[in-house]
């Protein structure tokens, strides 16, 4: 009963807390098209040499119940209330004409109180590192482009290439980022990428090198895990046919929800494949170790995604997207992820972490309306997010398959589209420490964005 109490004024909290934000009606108006190009430095008169600076802050506070056995310094943590840096980062791009671009793009990510820090004790000084730098050449018109470098010119699905500028959700589903921080540095690989535009098809593929992983020598009996050993490469791509308005493919980042912006409906498929990625020791009879069996990684999807204006003259629209991805990792592979993780004691399944990726199928959707603009120019876009997955490393005492089931429900407030937001979500995570009797715990989480 104390839990439940606890979670309903974290509701009322964060609610209050929006409505106050909420300008009145006489307030000045906002609009997102006085932003137009944001920080875009012409170089001389010709329009095609420029830079372009962006940068931007997703902050979070936070109310989790965290699962059972969570610890902080060893000390129980029944529910936690914090504050995190989701992300913050800085990217420039630059052309000197059209058939030469360089990108750098670099930040932090997941900086709370107690972890995202330079010592893994405390969250104090987050690494600030590369995420994206590569250089790419034009070859012919808008039909090839290559380019070479640490990329985000990624395959599997469109939310594999997601932007994190203009989520209509609070934030991906993180399982869209398959390999994330195993064999790539935070979604990004090195290698040599191609993209284009023929009629109304876009493409990207890539082939890249594996990062060595994170787990050491670690290998275990019956369940695959990433080898150290792997040393072949990474082949990825993803394919979309774009039915209504082409979509711009001058960066890899794909757009939540274009907020009514233009009309878009598309579908797409796309691959990683990486042979030998995946190690385990095969189960023998008499309990001693098996031997040493290599397996390929080889994850797909097909996806669509619609962004459709309802009535142009009071500026609403519909956005939706529908995923199926198919991820064989090698056999009872799962991986635990919590974000920000509130908890440092518990084991795997500590504070906020829930089976996110492995082997098996995920099937997700999101959908939103974003309203007419109130009078002070803002905007409403409440939205709805699932995904259920059957991963086959989780099974309940009697062999079956234990399906991960998370809904989230929120609610987008832009005061300058997303430039300016505020986003409210609410998420019933299950809590897979009894796979006998699962337990739902709720996160509600308050974003405040920023970016320029």
């Amino acid at each position: 009963m104390k839990q439940h109490y606890h979670t309903f004024q974290a509701i009322v909290f964060f609610s209050v807390f929006i409505v106050l934000l909420i300008p009145k009606a006489n307030a000045q108006v906002y609009s997102e098209s006085q932003y137009g190009s944001g920080l875009t430095v012409p170089i001389g008169n010709d329009e095609d040499k420029y830079f372009r600076l962006i940068t931007w802050h997703q902050v979070w506070a936070r109310y989790n119940e965290n699962n059972t056995g969570s610890t902080r310094l060893g000390v129980p943590q029944e529910s936690t209330t914090d504050f995190g840096m989701r992300r913050s980062r800085f990217l420039m791009y630059a052309q000197l004409n059209k058939r030469f671009l360089i990108l750098t793009h670099f930040g932090i990510n997941n900086q709370n109180a107690i972890s995202g820090g330079v010592l893994p004790v405390d969250g104090k000084k987050p690494q600030l590192f590369m995420h994206d730098a590569w250089a790419e050449f034009n070859v012919y018109k808008k039909y090839l482009d290559i380019g070479f470098g640490l990329h985000y010119w990624n395959g599997i699905s469109r939310l594999a290439n997601a932007s994190t500028l203009n989520f209509m959700t609070i934030d991906a589903p993180i399982f869209n980022w398959a390999t994330i921080e195993a064999t790539d540095q935070f979604a990004r690989f090195l290698g040599v990428y191609a993209k284009g535009q023929i009629g109304k098809l876009d493409y990207r593929v890539s082939v890249s090198d594996p990062f060595l992983t994170n787990t050491g020598n670690v290998i275990n009996e019956n369940q695959a895990l990433y080898s150290p050993q792997n040393n072949g490469k990474i082949y990825q791509g993803y394919f979309q046919y774009m039915f209504l308005d082409m979509e711009s493919n001058k960066l890899p980042f794909a757009v939540g929800t274009y907020l009514g912006g233009k009309p878009v409906a598309n579908i797409g498929g796309g691959f990683l494949q990486n042979t030998d990625a995946m190690w385990m020791l095969s189960p023998t009879e008499n309990g001693a170790n098996g031997d040493t069996t290599f397996h390929n990684m080889l994850l797909w999807c097909i996806d669509g995604f619609l962004d459709i204006p309802v009535n142009k003259a009071k500026n609403t629209a519909i956005t939706a997207y529908l995923g199926y991805f198919n991820y064989d990792f090698g056999p009872n592979n799962v991986r635990n992820i919590g974000i920000m993780n509130p908890t440092d004691g518990g084991g795997g399944l500590r504070g906020n972490a829930v089976p996110t990726l492995g082997t098996g199928t995920i099937r997700y959707m999101q959908a939103g309306y974003v309203f007419s603009e109130l009078k002070d120019g803002s905007r409403l876009q409440p939205y709805v997010a699932y995904s259920h997955a059957l991963l086959e490393g989780i099974t309940n005492s009697n062999g079956d398959v234990v399906p991960v089931h998370i809904p989230d429900i929120g609610i987008n407030y832009y005061m300058a589209g997303h430039h300016a937001k505020l986003t409210l979500n609410a998420r019933a995570r299950p809590d897979f420490n009894n796979v006998e009797a699962l337990t739902y715990r709720p996160e509600i989480t308050l974003q405040a964005m920023i970016f320029l």
